[in-house]
């Protein structure tokens, strides 16, 4: 019989998932020995599509754990454990994350165990983009399993380094956890090698030298320690890296203004700031993906999607910091150009017309944040607004762009907007977000951004902060801001201001690309989710919470031959 090289699976060690015989995806070992350059673009293939089942699971753990957006209620889905940090070792948006991303691991390592480097420059390139593939989801991984680096990455627990399928599965015997230092030093080892041994480029959708260096300048910021303790030859490094993408490299450039606010229309291949994405197609993006993929939870379009998750206020606060961003459809101005991708449901009245609102966010008993969208009614150059049996006089802010305030019956003064009533969705309106949606104008399909030249120029302007050089952070910070806030760059960056307005800008450009609660802990800071919503407003979670780290699926634990430790428990 002839031998079978199983290329696809994960192997038994690593998850829960059975080993299939000879399974789709496999390929007899002979026909690859006689005839390498034929059979790895099909081992490829595979590798690349255990990204799209990973991409899901990674989005909502990097993004709901964040405080960019709000659900409109509890939800007895895995995802809600992201949101409420009420972690548990069984919960199954975790098994796949983490059974994806070992297979990916094992299908790359495969084809570099089996097809030796140097037979010519064409395969090469492709076992490069192995590499970066195992290098990215180690990253990834290590980020989820493993604490921030700056706290102690010699001793802290990354993930297990199991480079590969064993050569004898069932009596394999494998590592536990590597410690986080050493699982970024396996990461670092692989997008090096990407970097190297990378000469051509397919495209977004497939990785590039450039696509490793991008990810390096990440991986070094996120080991370059926080702003009042970095470690500056981390920083350096990743100053290093983004400078290979921005000026090294003439394939990408940041969209103007006009184009960034359709950025989630563009398909990978044909937009010039994404470095490289997760690409999806519309034939492989079925009615079903439309509503349980990653956009149908954050918007109904065309009928299509759930539409439970929203924009918080704070995100939204935060678009209208240097002007309001006015979503009505005959007053539409967009200040911040990122506010393009949140989309109001207004509503219309039996007569088809808007109802005029004054929405504001009151202290509810308890402390408890909530909207209130009362009717405006306007008499001369008096407006009011009724909430139930109460009538407040609204006094002008900035009447120019409606922005009043009341004093409300429990004394305190609260500011809103004159606005159109947006519908509700039990008690909240719907914020609904496109940024991952509508790519081809196609309803829901998305192809996740994994990184995009804007990004880069974020992390060099960080890095440039905790060394210190300022002038340079700021260019590079307004680079950014300038391009979605006319006129809106910053005047000057120092010490006392970098960390806030640099995490500010990162927050706004990023939202909705799984970034925000990394970045948040990261630099030790603690997440604040004080909005409206059912999220826990009074409570903030330190960089040092064991719940800022997901715990090891038990799943994969029963199947692990050897020891596989798990997260701390408190």
């Amino acid at each position: 019989m002839k031998k079978i090289l199983t290329i696809i699976i994960a192997t038994i060690a690593l998850s829960s998932c059975e080993i299939d015989r000879a399974p789709f995806g496999s390929m007899e070992s002979e026909r690859i020995n006689q005839n390498p350059e034929e059979s790895i673009d099909g081992l490829l293939n595979g590798v690349y599509a255990q990204l799209k089942a990973w991409s899901d699971p990674m989005h909502r753990l990097g993004e709901y754990a964040g405080d960019n957006i709000m659900i409109r209620g509890s939800s007895t889905d895995a995802f809600y454990e992201f949101i409420s940090f009420a972690r548990t070792p069984n919960n199954g948006r975790l098994s796949t994350f983490w059974d994806s991303g070992y297979k990916a691991i094992a299908q790359a390592s495969n084809i570099i165990k089996l097809i030796p480097q140097g037979k010519n420059a064409a395969l090469d390139s492709k076992l490069g983009e192995c590499y970066y593939v195992r290098g990215m989801m180690y990253f990834y991984l290590v980020r989820a399993y493993g604490r921030p680096y700056y706290q102690s990455p010699e001793t802290n627990l990354g993930v297990p380094i199991v480079n590969g399928t064993p050569d004898d599965v069932i009596n394999a015997n494998l590592p536990d956890r590597a410690t986080v230092k050493a699982t970024y030093e396996q990461v670092i080892a692989d997008l090096k090698k990407a970097e190297e041994m990378i000469t051509a480029n397919k495209g977004a959708s497939f990785a590039s030298k450039e696509a490793a260096q991008a990810m390096l300048s990440r991986v070094y910021l996120y080991m370059s320690g926080t702003y009042e303790n970095p470690n500056q030859p981390f920083a350096q490094l990743a100053v290093d890296y983004a400078n290979k993408v921005i000026t090294g490299s003439s394939k990408f450039s940041l969209l103007p203004r006009a184009d960034f606010m359709k950025y989630n229309t563009f398909t990978p291949e044909n937009n010039k700031e994404t470095i490289f994405a997760i690409k999806r197609v519309a034939t492989e993006f079925s009615g079903f993906d439309h509503y349980y993929g990653i956009g149908g939870m954050y918007a109904n379009i065309g009928g299509q999607g759930w539409g439970e998750m929203y924009a918080s206020a704070k995100y939204i606060s935060l678009l209208n910091e240097t002007g309001r961003n006015d979503w009505r459809p005959e007053k539409y101005k967009i200040v911040d150009a990122r506010a393009a991708f949140i989309e109001p449901t207004y509503s219309k009245n039996a007569a088809g017309a808007y109802t005029e609102v004054f929405r504001f966010i009151k202290d509810d008993t308890g402390n408890v944040l909530n909207y209130v969208q009362a009717t405006v009614t306007r008499s001369g150059s008096t407006i009011t607004c009724k909430e139930g049996t109460d009538t407040y006089t609204l006094t002008p802010v900035d009447a120019a762009q409606e922005i009043y305030n009341i004093t409300y019956k429990n004394g305190k003064t609260y500011t809103g907007v004159i606005d159109y009533f947006i519908t509700l969705n039990r008690v909240y309106p719907q914020f609904y977000i496109t940024k991952a949606s509508r790519e081809g104008e196609n309803s829901h399909l998305h192809s996740p951004v994994i990184s995009r030249l804007g990004e880069v120029y974020l992390n060099r302007a960080e890095a440039y902060a905790k060394l210190q050089r300022y002038n340079d952070a700021l260019t590079d910070l307004n680079t950014i801001r300038t391009r979605s806030i006319v006129n809106g760059g910053y005047t000057s960056l120092n010490a006392t201001n970098a960390s806030e307005l640099i995490d500010k800008e990162r927050q706004l450009e990023l939202a909705y690309q799984a970034e925000r609660s990394f970045d948040v802990f990261r630099n030790g800071k603690p997440l604040t989710r004080v909005y409206p919503g059912p999220q826990n407003q009074s409570t903030s979670i330190a960089a040092n919470d064991f719940r800022v780290v997901f715990y090891i699926p038990q799943s994969a634990i029963n199947s692990y031959p050897g020891k596989l430790t798990q997260n701390p428990t408190n």
